[in-house]
């Protein structure tokens, strides 16, 4: 099949049926994406400016712009997107254009018949290009809040390690800081709130730093005070080490979920019902989608806090083919008043078709 038959196929793929096929502007505000996926994606985006000083970005996914559409026409209709062009991201080698095509499924109240479809349609993508052999590795953000909620510490800092749960460097380094909570902080331990803001302004004048282009003395000084309280707020080394442990297993799906329960119950926390839901969604990615090599990582999810339930990456020899999984928090984290049911997959078409069978 030629290049140009293949993109018809998946094209008829992503606009089948009751799919609304999209093609959201290529240059968009980037506000959104620095609020929900932070100063670290923001890095990687392409920026650009109007004549009237107005912030754009070139589209660096699909994703964020359907949601923001969906709001338009009520957060709670069920509705199917469908999408196939050009996004546009920094990489280690400079600005780059490539090609993504996938499918978002919103409001649908059945979440494993929404999965069993995106399951269904990134089998077909791979079957279309020939794709060979292909490793799947899965990923519970469900599981790790259950865990987070059952373990011994204090509340202030179940949602500072949630924020970090994804990045194994940064939760490593945390971790750590938790493990040795008598390393030393710099600063006028003990002095008010006052106090410190004008200790602050007059370090920052001294270091001819300007009190307004960043952030102020009273902000800096309530930041550290923060981080006082926090220090304060011990969190007990079993607490720390089974974190540790839970966020190593990785390996054959069934075989890492039964330790990850074994290590949870010698902790006394129960995640059954939690487990049992992951292993209906592994169960359809070996059913629909006729993958039998799964991994199960306990750390692996995207590194965006809207995510929820179960993500997977299928990967193939040239890298990532296909990521999805639930985001249902996105929504509202656009507007809407409540969580509302969603998934979807992209696929790395640049990638399918440098790998494709002739």
């Amino acid at each position: 099949m030629s290049a140009e038959a293949r993109r018809e196929a998946l094209k008829a793929l992503v606009s089948a049926d009751d799919i609304a096929f999209v093609a959201p502007p290529i240059l968009i505000p980037p506000a959104p994406y620095f609020d929900l996926a932070g100063e670290e994606f923001g890095a990687r985006m392409i920026l650009t400016s109007a004549a009237d000083g107005a912030d754009f970005c070139l589209r660096p996914d699909f994703t964020l712009p359907i949601a923001m559409r969906h709001l338009e026409i009520g957060a709670g209709t069920p509705a199917a997107y469908g999408y196939l062009g050009p996004i546009f991201r920094h990489r280690a080698d400079g600005p780059a254009e490539f090609d993504q095509a996938g499918i978002e499924l919103l409001a649908h109240e059945d979440a494993g018949s929404a999965l069993d479809r995106i399951v269904a349609f990134a089998r077909a993508t791979l079957d279309l290009y020939g794709a060979g052999a292909t490793s799947v590795r899965v990923g519970s953000i469900e599981i790790f809040e259950a865990l987070l909620a059952a373990c011994d510490m204090p509340d202030v800092w179940r949602p500072r390690i949630r924020a970090r749960f994804g990045h194994p460097e940064a939760m490593g380094r945390l971790l750590d800081r938790l493990a040795d909570p008598h390393a030393p902080m710099p600063g006028p331990e003990g002095m008010p709130q006052r106090a410190i803001a004008e200790w602050v302004g007059e370090l920052m004048a001294t270091a001819g730093l300007s009190p307004t282009e960043s952030r102020s003395p009273e902000e800096i000084a309530a930041r550290y005070l923060e981080k006082q309280a926090l220090k304060a707020a011990h969190v007990p080394a079993p607490t720390i080490d089974l974190l540790r442990g839970c966020l190593s297993i990785s390996g054959e799906a069934d075989t890492a979920l039964t330790a990850l329960d074994a290590r949870a119950r010698q902790a006394g926390i129960d995640l059954s019902a939690v487990l049992g839901v992951t292993r209906a969604r592994l169960d359809q990615l070996r059913t629909t989608g006729g993958f039998d090599r799964l991994v199960f990582d306990a750390g692996f999810s995207p590194r965006l806090d809207y995510y929820t339930g179960v993500t997977f990456e299928i990967s193939g020899p040239r890298g990532v083919l296909v990521s999805g999984g639930q985001y249902d928090r996105l929504l509202r984290r656009l507007g809407a008043r409540e969580d509302i049911p969603a998934v979807g997959c992209a696929v790395w078409v640049d990638r399918l078709e440098g790998g494709a069978a002739q």
